[in-house]
């Protein structure tokens, strides 16, 4: 795949559309309610900031964590925003954020931030700039699964980086742009690290003893599946 097709194919996607179009939303109410200069940076400042830490407890403690497969409420949001995810790391139909647990993230996170620093304004600065960063990272998901090899230096090791986590230890390299907070944590690692791989990175736990207990993800999988994709069994 050429860089070309993959700009084509990312801007065809009916979630990358929908946050462009809600970030076009976010500043005309900043036009409305506009704030003083200062206030706009910090706002902007603090959504760049903070957007990556929010990605990161999310990813971690939520995505990561056992307890909605646990839930029957949360199963099936959990199988269709990670576990599908990872079970299958190039499987497109998943590759992006699902709108109605994403647009809620970014709204619920931002707009009190930036309605602290600017009132309105600041909030649709922030959110707006929310939105466009999720764009960003959207795109350099792309990156990471599609079969595209990157040239620049930076996109080739943050995509090597995310790639360990797929295929090789899912606990850990919790970024997508940035491994900051994953270096803060001490969560991050390049690959020659850990010489074992972990025995849940395609299934993130939820293994066929799992299953059996809570049934829920199983039962709207068609099973449970295990092994590397390219060599995949039902259990």
């Amino acid at each position: 795949m050429t860089l070309k097709e993959l700009v084509v194919a990312y801007f065809q996607y009916p979630a990358i559309i929908a946050y462009l179009v809600l970030a076009v939303v976010s500043f005309g109410v900043y036009a409305w309610q506009p704030v003083p200069l200062v206030q706009t940076v910090a706002s902007i400042v603090s959504a760049i900031v903070l957007y990556p830490l929010a990605w990161y407890i999310l990813h971690r403690w939520v995505l990561h964590g056992r307890w909605m497969y646990k839930t029957k409420v949360f199963a099936s949001v959990w199988k269709r925003i990670h576990y599908d995810h990872h079970q299958d790391p190039n499987h497109l139909e998943v590759l992006f954020g699902a709108l109605y647990t994403t647009l809620p993230t970014i709204i619920l996170f931002l707009t009190p931030v930036g309605y602290l620093i600017g009132g309105i304004g600041g909030a649709a600065a922030a959110v707006g700039t929310g939105l466009l960063i999720t764009c960003f990272y959207e795109f350099c998901h792309c990156i990471q699964h599609l079969k595209y090899k990157p040239r620049n230096p930076w996109l080739a090791k943050m995509k090597a980086r995310h790639m360990a986590h797929h295929f090789h230890d899912e606990n850990g390299n919790y970024g997508i742009t940035s491994f900051l907070w994953d270096k803060a944590f001490g969560t991050f690692y390049e690959r020659p690290d850990r010489k074992e791989k972990s025995p849940t990175v395609f299934n993130l736990g939820y293994t066929p003893e799992e299953a059996k207990r809570y049934p829920w993800v199983s039962e709207l999988s068609g099973g449970v599946a295990t092994g590397h994709p390219s060599q995949r069994t039902q259990g």
